[in-house]
């Protein structure tokens, strides 16, 4: 299903491909394995279309396979990285500052791929789909994890104010972009988990004592279970 979509081999890629090719050693995927991969990203792809409510099948079919690109390009990525990293660390104990120089700029360079695709992705999305599609598309991206932690912080503290309710969505759709592009749900949510101890540490320091008021929260919504 993938190996057919036409937007799959974008020049960004290639140039990723002309990057690797020859530096990352023996990373052919089974066969099987790639089919199972195929199948678990195009079944994510059609849930996060089918947030979308939209009857339009053409619509459809082509958002799904912009996010199966996504989802494929960005594996390639995170997959070429650690290949090679995992290379150069292998069978050490420690690394010599050379190897820690090369790993570095071997991420960087990962890094900027994953920002170009970040680019590039909404840039497809948006010759499609609305502002708000596209935020429902990201939302599904990231398992909803924003909407959730806003709305929990509101809960928890009614007293906030206009301002840090503004910052703490800031914050909130910053780690969303992030985490977007992260290689699994584990680190999707390692980036929301680093970007809510900042927005507690900026709370806390707004004279806000958030292990009080989260106990407390906690017996509120205890007390509204039963």
């Amino acid at each position: 299903m993938i190996s057919g979509h036409k937007h799959l081999m974008q020049p960004l890629m290639l140039v990723l491909c002309m990057f690797f090719a020859g530096r990352v050693t023996a990373q052919s995927t089974p066969p099987g394995e790639k089919e199972g991969y195929a199948q678990v990203i195009a079944k994510r792809a059609a849930k996060i279309v089918e947030a979308l409510n939209v009857t339009d099948s053409a619509f459809n079919s082509q958002v799904q396979h912009i996010i199966i690109d996504q989802y494929y390009n960005l594996s390639i990525t995170h997959d070429a990285r650690n290949s090679q990293v995992k290379a150069i660390r292998e069978g050490k104990s420690e690394l010599t500052q050379t190897e820690k120089d090369h790993i570095a700029r071997i991420e960087n360079t990962a890094q900027q791929h994953l920002t170009d695709l970040h680019k590039q992705f909404l840039s497809r999305l948006s010759k499609l789909c609305t502002p708000q599609q596209i935020e429902t598309i990201k939302d599904g991206m990231t398992y909803g994890v924003l909407q959730v932690t806003y709305k929990a912080y509101q809960d928890m503290l009614p007293q906030l104010t206009g301002e840090q309710k503004k910052q703490i969505l800031t914050w909130l759709t910053e780690a969303r972009e992030l985490a977007m592009d992260a290689e699994s749900s584990e680190k999707k949510h390692a980036v929301f988990g680093k970007y809510k101890g900042r927005i507690n540490n900026y709370l806390s320091a707004a004279g806000i004592d958030m292990k009080k008021a989260e106990a407390e929260w906690r017996e509120r919504r205890k007390s509204a279970s039963n």
